[in-house]
């Protein structure tokens, strides 16, 4: 069975609001809300049924887009491919010309509207930035928190705390105090034993590869209201964060690194050719900064993460 290709939008407003639209009652799960958009066509390109299928479903014509994210599901009755760009600019005002419901909805808002099983990974994604800020080791705690009250004064909003030479009771006392800097401005992305879950329920949390091995085949360890995400570096892991359910990835090291030079590096090519069969939000991690992106984009991947290129300070 061919899956059916669909080109699917995130747009957003200048305000960062997000477009959705309700489906009718009498189409393929109806009733639920999805991201507008619509079939490609043979032998039209995905960002030209894009811009063909918000014409004609909403009015608008699109003048800045790139790629989000692309998602493979089975439906008991049919296959699709869904490739999600992300429309940050258009022309005209958008209004349902097909007579279907629209709604412009805070990101945070989203999970609280109803959309297809095919949809939750753009759900997911549509809510993350494209920087995930990893902290550095070996800084004091005043230093820290210094650095992390200067990097959310820079509009960084998923932020994780990663001390591993902290013992755990000075690493607990951090953690309260970045969740009290991140409150209302970032997600806070905690790292431990799931036994400390229950403690920061304000928090995500970033299973280690070690702790996804352990725990995969036992499910994801809370409800979807929190975000989960894991550490990746082979395709055997992204499959195991599949099985957990996981909200989001870093993969790594896509370049040689500083801090771990004896790790062999993945290189673009295979990080690209990995995530297109995930179909869940992936930072890539490795030796890469801001300018890169674009290409990271379009090798499928949500954004970048990174310590040294995201950290506001100098390290040594």
């Amino acid at each position: 069975m061919n899956p059916i290709h669909v080109a699917a939008a995130v747009i957003r407003a200048a305000d960062g609001r997000v477009l959705i639209a309700k489906r009718p009652e009498d189409k393929h799960q109806g009733g639920l809300w999805e991201f507008p958009g619509g079939k490609v066509e043979p032998g039209e390109t995905v960002e030209a049924a894009l811009a063909r299928e918000l014409a004609e479903e909403l009015g608008i014509v699109v003048t800045a887009a790139r790629p989000l994210i692309q998602i493979r599901h089975d439906y008991p009755d049919k296959q699709v491919l869904l490739d999600v760009w992300e429309v940050s600019a258009f022309d005209g005002e958008p209004h349902g010309a097909e007579g279907q419901p629209l709604a412009w909805v805070a990101p945070k808002r989203l999970p609280e509207y109803e959309f297809p099983a095919a949809n939750q990974p753009i759900v997911a994604a549509a809510r993350l930035p494209d920087r995930y800020l990893i902290t550095p080791e070996a800084l004091s705690p005043a230093q820290l928190l210094q650095g992390l009250r200067a990097a959310l004064d820079s509009g960084v909003s998923l932020v994780q705390l990663r001390a591993p030479g902290m013992f755990s009771a000075e690493y607990r006392d951090m953690a309260v105090d970045a969740l009290g800097l991140c409150a209302g401005r970032a997600q806070l992305m905690l790292k431990g034993p799931l036994e400390w879950l229950g403690d920061f329920p304000a928090a995500g949390w970033h299973l280690t590869a070690e702790q996804l091995r352990k725990y995969a085949r036992n499910g994801r360890p809370f409800p979807r209201e929190r975000w989960l995400a894991a550490s990746c570096h082979s395709a055997e892991e992204l499959a195991l964060a599949a099985e957990i359910g996981v909200d989001f990835v870093t993969l790594s090291p896509l370049q040689p690194t500083r801090t771990h030079p004896e790790a062999t590096a993945l290189g673009w090519e295979r990080a690209s050719e990995w995530l297109r069969g995930f179909g869940a939000p992936a930072f890539l991690l490795g030796g890469l900064g801001v300018d890169d992106l674009p290409r990271a984009w379009r090798s499928g991947a949500q954004g970048i993460a990174g310590i040294r290129a995201l950290w506001p300070a100098e390290l040594e």
